[in-house]
Formats: structure tokens, sequence, C-alpha cells
């Protein structure tokens, strides 16, 4: 009731994914427990963890943990949360990933990176983002998940050296106007400069699209190579296509998430 009364999306759900949380069971043990009282103690965690959900803090950073594309990462305030909408991405780029070089920009928790790592069957994966304490997180996730990856402390390819086969990326994408209707979860404690893309949102694809050209290798005759799959907002299809195509990648083409929604784009030089 807390949680619904504080307006929280899915209040029923978080409200069970913080008691599995408390009390260490998983949803089987509560399905066959769900009569028994807790202990006090688990009561008043449970409690005071409920209160800070219907404050709006992202269920993610009370338990600290998100599953992505099977696997488990560690979530902070200095990253975004990994999301579903994320995963469409890494599904369209592991096959361009396998044995190749690989690229993410804008890694944040190391999600993407990751996961290309441990699925893809990647020659490398190379992760890089301007916040260190970012890249911190990243490096925990890469450890506690067994990914091999190296990870660089750059602004976007200031610090990047060689060429990939693939540049992957969530870059900010989120505009001036938009920032200022988020929901509380992300508003108040996401950070923002991972969700700003500038005044219309498109600063961070005008740097990939013209400065990853560089450090992409053309295509080969085998069709390795050449790649760039970007993350976007539901209404930036055409205007990320147009960069892409006037910087001179080709087969462009807009992927739509499970929702129906616009959501990555794919360009091969």
């Amino acid at each position: 009731m807390q949680l619904n009364n504080a307006g929280v999306p899915d209040a029923d759900y978080d409200a069970r994914e913080l008691l599995l949380y408390v009390t260490g069971m998983s949803l089987s043990d509560w399905l066959l427990k769900a009569q028994e009282r807790i202990k006090d103690a688990e009561a008043d965690r449970y409690a005071e963890l409920v209160g800070r959900r219907a404050g709006r803090e992202p269920l993610q950073q009370i338990t600290g943990v998100q599953g992505f594309m099977g696997l488990s990462f560690r979530v902070t305030r200095d990253t975004l949360c990994p999301r579903p909408d994320t995963e469409v991405l890494v599904e369209h780029a592991i096959p361009v990933c396998k044995d190749a070089d690989v690229l993410d920009m804008c890694t944040g928790t190391g999600c993407i990176a990751i996961s290309l790592s441990k699925l893809a069957g990647a020659r490398s994966v190379t992760a890089s983002d301007i916040s260190e304490a970012a890249l911190a997180v990243a490096r925990d996730n890469a450890f506690r998940n067994g990914a091999d990856v190296t990870f660089v402390l750059s602004d976007m390819f200031e610090k990047v050296e060689g060429t990939y086969d693939v540049i992957v990326s969530n870059p900010p994408y989120i505009d001036r106007e938009q920032m200022e209707c988020l929901m509380p979860e992300v508003k108040d404690y996401e950070p923002h400069a991972a969700l700003y893309g500038g005044e219309d949102g498109l600063t961070f694809y005008r740097i990939l699209t013209a400065e990853g050209a560089k450090y992409l290798r053309p295509a080969g005759s085998d069709g390795k190579g050449g790649y760039l799959i970007v993350e976007i907002g539901y209404d930036q299809g055409i205007a990320v296509s147009e960069l892409l195509s006037a910087n001179g990648f080709s087969e462009v083409k807009v992927i739509k998430d499970y929702a129906g929604n616009d959501r990555v784009v794919v360009g091969h030089l």
C-alpha cells in the first residue's frame, strides 16, 4: 500500500523483490512460506527499504544488483541501472562480434561490454567511460562475471587507441526538455552526465558517427568489421540514421524493441 500511495510503478513487484532481498528467500521459497511471519529484524529492515523505495529510490540501487542478459551486475548511483531495452542492442551485436575486436563507448556498469565478452565470442572487448567511478563499478562487474574486458578512462575517443571491428554504445541521449520530465527514480538518483545528450539529445551521436568511423576497420571480404551499433531514444531513429549515412555508413537500419519503439540503429562501413 505504501508503494502504491507513493506512485511507484510496479509496486507489487517491487514489494515482493524487497521482501526476497531482505529474507534471502527465492521466489519458490516465498510461494511456499507466504503465510509465515518473518523475523522481527527482517520486518524492520523490510519497512526501512520499503520507505526508501516509496521515496522513489530505484529498486536496483537499494538491492545493489540488476540482471542483464542472464548475468548479474552491481549497480550504484555512479551508473545507470541496466535496462531490458539495452538487451536489444546486445542481441543484435552478438552475430557480428564473433572473433571481432569490440569497443563499447560510454560503458557505465559495463553491462554491454561484459555481455558481449561472455556471450559473443569476441576476440577482444575494450570499454571506455569518462567517469572513473563508473569504471570502478564496471571493473568489479567484469571480475564478478569472469569477463575479459580492457577498460579505458576517456572522454569519448580522446584516449582510445587502435582500431576495431565493431563499436557499440548506449550514450547519453536525453534532450533538455525531456530531462525535466524524467521519473524521480531517474532524475533524482541516476547520474545526469550519463543521461543528458545535449540540447537536442544528439551530441554524442554526432561524435560517435564522425569520430567512430576513424576507429573502425572497413568491412573485409568476409563481411567482418565496420559496424557501429547504438542505442537511441524512441523518437531518434530518423535523426541518428541520417547522421550515420552522412558519415559514410551504409546499410543503416533501425531496430525496434519489444514494445515496438525504435531502440537501436546499426550502420556498416
